[in-house]
């Protein structure tokens, strides 16, 4: 039976957690929502609510409105006239994922509607393509904490444990910083001490966050392949830091390509923690939105 509407609610992501740089990342309990609509004329109708939807895109570039177009092109049917309308829950441009709730969500809708031809798998790969790396659609599409790998056969996903004690606290800024920036300051090249260095790091954390364990989750946060070099891009950063460690928390990482900086703390600290993070912004003369948030396990549903 052939739907003509389809509503899809798709969580925002934190990814490298530290030292899994491009390869890991959370779905967070912070959502946007997508419902599209046949209609019957072609073209294409884009409305948006939510916060900083005044910056939406609302023609044939809007990144929603290209996924759904790349399906269609990809089992090679026609694109029917849709209207999309967009309700934004996760900040843009601020390294929480919004690009990634953009792309799978117009996939999974242009898939529900073209009666569902590809799998999930197919569908997950065709998201990781437009977005060049797996460690925010992973999440956002499957839920939960994902690490990714690559194989002969294609993609491994593999599911993280997450301890229910484990809190991620964000700190989301009043201003943005683009993804493509943060990578030119990346060096092309590591030495293998850094390498070695991170692969422990990562082996770390993955222990850490499925156990709980706070010491090893204050020393499996730090890592040397991005941070070090994105730090001077966020004012603030060491304030910020320096307040989440004396409040408690095990840690403290840049989420995805930044501003948005991710606290993880245990149940009786996070509440300190979201102060903490306030302050210390302010103090640096930073407006920034703190929330307690938890690890969705949906994904995109």
């Amino acid at each position: 039976m052939s739907i003509s509407s389809v509503t899809v609610k798709v969580p925002g992501t934190t990814a490298n957690l530290g030292p899994g740089f491009d390869c890991i990342g959370a779905a967070l309990t912070i959502y946007n929502q997508f419902q599209f609509t046949h209609h019957d004329e072609a073209g294409l109708i884009i409305e948006a609510t939510g916060a900083e939807a005044e910056r939406v895109q609302t023609d044939e570039s809007n990144l929603v409105y290209q996924a759904f177009v790349k399906l269609y092109q990809y089992i090679n049917q026609p694109v029917p006239g849709v209207k999309i309308e967009i309700n934004l829950g996760v900040p843009l441009a601020r390294g929480l994922g919004s690009s990634a709730t953009a792309i799978v969500g117009g996939l999974v809708a242009a898939n529900r509607l073209a009666g569902e031809p590809l799998s999930q798998a197919q569908v997950r790969d065709l998201a990781i393509a437009m977005e060049g790396h797996p460690d925010n659609v992973v999440p956002a599409f499957l839920g939960g904490c994902r690490l990714a790998a690559t194989s002969d056969a294609g993609w491994e996903i593999c599911d993280v444990p997450w301890h229910s004690d484990v809190i991620p606290v964000v700190a989301i800024p009043d201003f943005e910083l683009s993804t493509s920036e943060a990578r030119r300051v990346l060096p092309t090249e590591y030495s293998r001490a850094d390498a070695i260095f991170n692969t422990a790091h990562l082996g770390l954390l993955l222990r850490g966050l499925q156990t709980g364990k706070g010491e090893w989750l204050k020393a499996a946060l730090q890592d040397k392949l991005h941070q070090p070099y994105r730090q001077a891009l966020i004012p603030g950063y060491d304030a910020v830091n320096a307040a989440v460690i004396a409040s408690g928390a095990y840690g403290m990482v840049i989420s995805g390509a930044g501003p948005t900086l991710l606290a993880l703390a245990d149940v009786s600290h996070a509440q300190a923690v979201e102060v903490a993070m306030a302050s210390a912004w302010q103090d640096a003369g930073i407006n920034a939105q703190v929330r307690s948030l938890a690890l969705d396990t949906q994904g995109a549903t």
